[in-house]
């Protein structure tokens, strides 16, 4: 799997509905309307997200490889 950066994954998970509640530092927080499921993304300019956290986030966000 290649790893792609916070902002990148920003607007994917835009795109599949979730919705930009706060910015708390460099973490974006994100939640669907109608669920109480929370995503935090951190954004740190263009670097690349760790593949673990990249995993975990696309878990939680109902991702695939695909969608990337």
């Amino acid at each position: 799997m290649k790893s792609i950066s916070g902002k990148k994954l920003c607007s994917i998970v835009e795109k599949k509905g979730w919705i930009l509640k706060k910015i708390t530092g460099s973490h974006h927080i994100y939640q669907q309307a109608e669920s109480t499921q929370i995503l935090s993304i951190p954004v740190h300019a263009n670097k690349d997200l760790k593949i673990g956290t990249l995993k975990a986030l696309m878990k939680i966000a109902d991702l695939t490889e695909e969608d990337l």
